[in-house]
């Protein structure tokens, strides 16, 4: 299974949203049931790192994807846009098979 890569955007803007939170503070992101897709994203901080977690960091920001939620999100791409819709994390999913158009579910 491939790994995640974080993008130089994402990056940055992951480290001006933990420049306001605690120390030790990261990006959690997580794959659940539901959502219009079948399983969608979920974006939380959290300073608790568990043995399981997959940690992925770039210039000094950090994210943390968990055993469960990896299996669905190997090889992923992480990036940050910001366009007419508004501003949110990308997550270019090679293993999704279909995604809905607010970008934040998927199928497999």
């Amino acid at each position: 299974m491939d790994g995640i890569e974080l993008t130089e955007r994402a990056a940055r803007r992951i480290n001006e949203i933990m420049s306001g939170e605690p120390a030790g503070s990261m990006l959690r992101i997580s794959v659940n049931g539901g959502g219009c897709s079948g399983f969608s994203y979920a974006f939380d901080i959290d300073r608790t790192r568990n043995e399981d977690d997959l940690v992925v960091e770039r210039d000094g920001a950090g994210i943390l994807v968990d055993a469960v939620s990896l299996q669905y999100m190997g090889g992923s791409r992480i990036d940050f846009v910001d366009d007419l819709i508004g501003q949110s994390f990308k997550i270019e999913n090679p293993l999704a098979t279909a995604s809905c158009g607010c970008g934040t579910s998927f199928s497999l």
